[in-house]
């Protein structure tokens, strides 16, 4: 197999394309030929050191990738040699080859080539958890979602419009606006033009947004705050503005918002039999055509560093994929 090995968490850099030998499954593992692999904001995090699951070195990065199974461990049952699947491995995706645990694939749904399957499982099980599970999220509320045109953030977009909510879409750019739109978003917000608690008042008639959907942090968590309607939901799902924000804690207590923590990792390991129900949904919802990434571009694996310059230049209008020949 070859593999970009991270063997010091100095950044993408540091990354090294070599040939190592091809591992083979233990018990309860597969090993999938990968053919496509996504990049995710924890993808830039971990080749740094800063995120918070710090793998052995060296270790392959690339949390999410799609493939054939092509090798069975021990116990392994329900799946078959040559069958298509998405993976969530946590790392591993950005090479040709990788070991995952069987509990961590589903079957590719049929409406999808190895592309989007790739840029599926993350960001959708992060946002079902977070919207469904955590938020709470019922017909006729109305979402913001910050970063509506990122890889989250566009899933997003349609899991709420899906579910029946009305959905404002906030970006930095109007291009990434427009992508909102284009997925199901009713309202948009350019955070860089326009100010975003002035906007929200006059799009949601003074009452604020019921659900905050929050991947970006940094300087636009306060003001959303502020502009949350009663017992709204503030879903705190990343940092990716590099900030992580401090917000006086009044807010909430006079408008009884709930500040609400999305950590989808941690629900597929401490509840593997709930997250397996909701990506049950979710494929049945990317069959039924509710619900299908926006690919970015896709790029040779050999071109991983121009997908991370891209990401780190927040250039992505939703997912970014790595693929091999």
């Amino acid at each position: 197999m070859h593999a970009w090995f991270c063997d010091n968490p100095v950044g993408v850099d540091a990354l090294q394309w070599r040939e190592a030998p091809t591992p083979e499954p233990g018990p309860g593992e597969i090993r999938v030929a990968v053919r496509a692999a996504s990049l995710n904001f924890p993808d830039v995090l971990i080749v740094q050191n800063k995120y918070q699951i710090k793998p052995p070195l060296p270790f392959v990065p690339g949390s999410e990738y799609a493939g054939v199974v092509d090798a069975l461990g021990p116990g392994v049952a329900g799946l078959a040699l040559g069958d298509r699947v998405a993976a969530l491995g946590g790392t591993g995706g950005f090479g040709t080859h990788a070991i995952v645990p069987a509990e961590r694939v589903m079957p590719v749904p049929a409406v999808f080539d190895f592309e989007h399957a790739a840029a599926f499982m993350f960001t959708y099980g992060t946002s079902w958890h977070a919207l469904m599970d955590r938020g709470a999220l019922q017909p006729g509320e109305t979402v913001l979602v910050l970063g509506a045109a990122g890889g989250v953030g566009s899933s997003a977009v349609q899991i709420a419009k899906a579910a029946g909510a009305r959905v404002i879409g906030a970006a930095s750019t109007d291009e990434k606006c427009a992508l909102a739109r284009s997925l199901g978003a009713e309202a948009t917000i350019n955070y860089r033009t326009e100010d975003i608690r002035d906007a929200l008042k006059k799009l949601t008639d003074g009452k604020g947004p019921d659900v905050v959907y929050d991947p970006v942090g940094g300087d636009l968590a306060e003001p959303v705050l502020r502009s949350v309607a009663w017992r709204g939901r503030y879903l705190v799902i990343g940092f990716a503005s590099g900030t992580i924000p401090s917000v006086p804690l009044n807010l909430p207590l006079l408008k009884g918002v709930s500040i609400v923590g999305v950590f989808w990792g941690q629900y597929v390991q401490r509840e593997p039999r709930a997250n397996a129900a909701m990506l049950m949904r979710l494929s049945e919802w990317a069959a039924e055509g509710k619900v299908k990434p926006a690919i970015d571009r896709a790029l040779a694996m050999s071109e991983l560093h121009a997908a991370y310059a891209r990401m780190n230049n927040r250039e992505v209008l939703g997912k970014v994929v790595l693929v091999n020949a």
